[in-house]
């Protein structure tokens, strides 16, 4: 993609990962397997050319070979090497030129059909590419349609290569033919989301994972997507092979009910549960000033994050579990506590100045360190504001789970030296009234059913593999029906509140075992 800025490499610079003589030649191997028999070869980031010329030699048949980059090193380097190999029956065109300014649609109608689109395009997000400096950007956008909150804190940041994709997607499925491209498995399952949603003709898609460490020396989760195209009747399922050959297929995921499932024959099979929780799922606390925000207990004294001793309200003080402590389930005791600052969003943190003084005082010592906060949340808000606050978030009871584990575990959490838990922004709960209420839904969604549909619909290798839009998904009721007794079912739906030990003992000798029946092992 060109040359890097003064002190930065090409990779960093321009998320440059250049595909290896040995995988490329794996890949088109893969392609030749599947069945493709292109006219045409057109590759829109060439770079070095391996895949280019792995795919040359693959379909020598091809009429048409197309390569191009932005970098003219790389595509003298290529020419050089189709000459040196005489690929002389094959026409190659080879240019170069920059990807956001080439009528991709144009360029795939003038082409024999079927076309073959391949490639391995830069592997860095528009955000990075952009504090670069570097001008080579498709145009700002709100790309993936977040709205509100979600564009303000960065959600719209993309992948450059999911927006090159999708571009090279559009262009391509109405023709006949293939896209089989080295990505993120995040952009990957983007990528078949949006062309579900938008109703691209798709015949098939497939996702081929690779080992992105021994072959780019990056750690992140890394797919050969295959997408075939010009179909009448779309179809948007994805098989999933754990490498590049059709014999290790090992799951499907697929669009359902709005949104992409991870195991589409666990989902189908529990497709009954899926609704509108009947209790509202919470966040943590968001801060963005941990050294001041997080203290520690140590011999009776107060210690913040920068080995200060400090001297605040115990008023102010709450004892704070973090999603590792969640998941590991250390729910009944910790030595660290939060500083929470407000009751409710927006509520004005002046009034501290007198309720709590010694807090101000504190507050107004580390007001530097408050104005560093990088995130737009916090513009215009009243001094020290922090996020996902309110009335649940002092409950005595709840039940938790954290968001950034590969695994579900919910954990029953009670109140710690007499003080309701509070949790950072990596959890989510449900605040409880009673602790009978809390035992309850912890049984209910500890259960291998609740687990099993949540693992159906979420990506392990996502930044936050549980969200709060996944937990919601989930009807409470229905779940309690499917692995206890219908008439349970009414009891917990009508006596939310207050329940006696008697019902509470019921229903949770009930769900374990039903559970245990429907999924043994």
């Amino acid at each position: 993609m060109g040359s890097s800025p003064p002190g930065l490499s090409p990779r960093v610079a321009f998320g440059d990962f250049q595909t290896s003589p040995a995988l490329a030649e794996a890949v088109a191997a893969l392609l030749r397997e599947i069945g493709v028999t292109p006219r045409s070869i057109l590759e829109p980031t060439c770079g070095t050319g391996h895949l280019l010329l792995a795919a040359m030699s693959a379909f020598a048949e091809a009429e048409t070979v197309s390569g191009y980059d932005i970098n003219p090193n790389y595509v003298r380097r290529v020419q050089a090497q189709v000459e040196a190999r005489r690929l002389a029956s094959q026409r190659v065109d080879l240019r170069q030129a920059d990807f956001f300014e080439i009528d991709w649609p144009a360029v795939v109608s003038s082409l024999p059909k079927p076309i073959l689109v391949i490639g391995n395009p830069p592997w860095v997000t528009n955000s990075a590419l952009s504090a670069t400096g570097i001008p080579n950007l498709p145009g700002k956008s709100n790309f993936d349609e977040h709205r509100g909150l979600d564009a303000i804190t960065g959600k719209s940041n993309f992948d450059i290569s999911e927006w090159m994709l999708w571009k090279l997607l559009e262009a391509l499925h109405t023709h006949e033919g293939a896209m089989a491209v080295l990505c993120k498995t995040s952009v990957a399952r983007k990528l078949l989301t949006r062309a579900t949603r938008k109703g691209l003709r798709l015949s098939h898609a497939a996702m081929f994972l690779i080992d992105a460490q021994a072959h780019f020396g990056a750690s992140v989760d890394a797919c050969l997507l295959y997408c075939a195209t010009g179909a009448t009747s779309p179809r948007y399922d994805c098989d999933v092979f754990s490498g590049l050959n059709l014999s290790s297929r090992s799951s499907r995921i697929g669009y359902r009910d709005g949104a992409l499932v991870s195991d589409l024959d666990t989902y189908d099979r529990l497709r009954d549960l899926r609704g509108e929780s009947q209790k509202t799922w919470r966040s943590g606390i968001k801060h963005d000033c941990s050294k001041v925000m997080e203290l520690r207990r140590e011999d009776g004294v107060l210690l913040n994050g920068l080995g200060e001793v400090v001297s605040v309200e115990e008023t102010c003080i709450y004892p704070l579990l973090k999603g590792s402590d969640v998941f590991h389930g250390r729910v009944t005791a910790t030595d660290r506590l939060l500083l929470v600052t407000q009751q409710s969003i927006g509520e004005n943190t002046t009034a501290l100045r007198k309720i709590a003084p010694h807090t101000w005082m504190y507050l107004e010592a580390h007001a530097e360190a408050f104005g560093m906060r990088r995130s737009s949340i916090y513009a215009d808000k009243t001094p020290y504001s922090i996020f996902g606050v309110g009335p649940y978030t002092f409950a005595s009871w709840k039940v938790a789970v954290s968001g950034l584990h590969k695994e579900p575990h919910f954990r029953l959490v009670g109140p710690i030296d007499g003080k309701p838990v509070v949790f950072d922004d990596t959890c989510y709960f449900i605040p409880c009234e009673t602790r009978q209420e809390a035992t309850v839904l912890h049984a209910a969604l500890d259960s291998q059913v609740a687990r099993s549909f949540y693992r159906a619909m979420m990506f392990s290798d996502a930044k936050r593999p549980v969200t709060k839009a996944l937990l919601q998904h989930l009807d409470l009721v229905a779940l309690i029906r499917v692995i206890g007794e219908d008439r349970l079912a009414a009891e917990w739906a009508g006596v939310v509140t207050e329940m006696s030990e008697s019902v509470v003992h019921r229903i949770v000798s009930h769900l374990r075992p039903a559970a245990l029946q429907l999924f043994p092992g």
